[in-house]
C-alpha cells in the first residue's frame, strides 16, 4: 500500500481545492438549467377560467406616472400598493431570467429556459391562449428609469419568444411593472424581484371563416350556343 508523505498530503489538498474553486462559477448555471422545465410551465399555466380584460398601454403609461411621482407622502417600496392587483388572479409562471447588468440582454445560460417556456406555449394544452409578459425590477436606483427598463426586459423575452422561437405575435403581449409591484415587498431589494413572470390571460380570438362567395360569381354562366346562318 502506497504511503502519502506529509508533502504529498498537502499537495492532494491543493489539488482537490483548485477542483472545487473550478466547479463552483458551474454551479449557477447548474442551478439555471433545471429551474425550468416545460412541464413545470404548463402545470402552472394551464388554469384557465375566464378571459382578463387588461388594457396594456394604459397599464403601461399608469406605471410610468406613478414611478415619477414626488409626493412627500409617498410609501416607501415595502409598503408601495401593488399596482395592477387584478394581475395576481391569473395563471402565472414566475421565471429567473439572467440579464446582463442594468440592460435588456438576456445572458446566454437563460436562453434554454426561454425556450422552455417556448416549449410550453406551443404546446396543445396552452396552444389556444394569450399571455402577459411581466417584467418586474428590485428597488434599486431611480423608479422611473427601473420601469422603462423592466419594460425593456419584457419586450426582449416577448422578441426571443417570437422571433427564435417562432411564437405567434398576436399570442404575446409585454408590460414593465419596474418596481411598482414587487414580487417581494418585505425585502424590495431582493433579487426574487427581478424575475419575469409569464401570465395566461385569454382565449385566442377565433379566426373567422372565409365569406361564401356571391351567388352570381360562384359559378360561370353556361356559353349561349351560337346561332346558325
Amino acid at each position: 500500500m502506497m504511503r502519502l508523505t506529509t508533502r504529498g498530503l498537502r499537495e492532494l489538498e491543493a489539488v482537490l481545492g483548485t477542483l472545487v474553486l473550478l466547479a463552483m462559477p458551474l454551479a449557477p448555471a447548474l442551478a439555471q438549467t433545471a429551474a425550468i422545465t416545460r412541464d413545470d410551465v404548463i402545470a402552472k399555466l394551464n388554469h384557465y377560467e375566464t378571459d382578463a380584460t387588461i388594457d396594456v398601454p394604459a397599464l403601461r403609461q399608469q406605471v410610468l406616472e406613478r414611478s415619477r411621482s414626488r409626493s412627500k407622502n409617498e410609501p416607501p417600496p415595502q409598503k408601495r400598493p401593488p399596482i395592477a392587483s387584478d394581475l395576481t388572479n391569473l395563471p402565472t409562471f414566475n421565471a429567473d431570467i439572467q440579464f446582463d447588468v442594468d440592460t435588456p440582454i438576456v445572458l446566454p445560460d437563460s436562453y434554454q429556459s426561454v425556450g422552455r417556456i417556448a416549449d410550453a406555449l406551443t404546446h396543445s394544452s396552452l396552444l389556444p391562449y394569450t399571455f402577459l409578459i411581466v417584467g418586474h425590477i428590485e428597488s434599486t436606483g431611480r423608479r422611473e428609469n427601473n420601469v422603462l427598463l423592466s419594460q425593456r426586459r419584457a419586450d426582449a423575452i416577448r422578441d426571443i419568444l417570437v422571433n427564435t422561437f417562432k411564437i405567434t405575435a398576436k399570442r404575446l403581449q409585454s408590460v414593465g411593472l419596474g418596481e411598482e409591484q414587487l414580487l417581494d415587498p418585505a425585502r424590495p431589494n431582493a433579487p426574487v424581484n427581478n424575475q419575469v413572470q409569464i401570465m395566461l390571460v385569454a382565449k385566442v380570438a377565433d379566426i373567422a371563416p372565409p365569406a361564401h362567395p356571391a351567388p352570381a360569381a360562384a359559378a360561370k354562366k353556361p356559353a349561349k350556343p351560337a346561332k346558325r346562318h
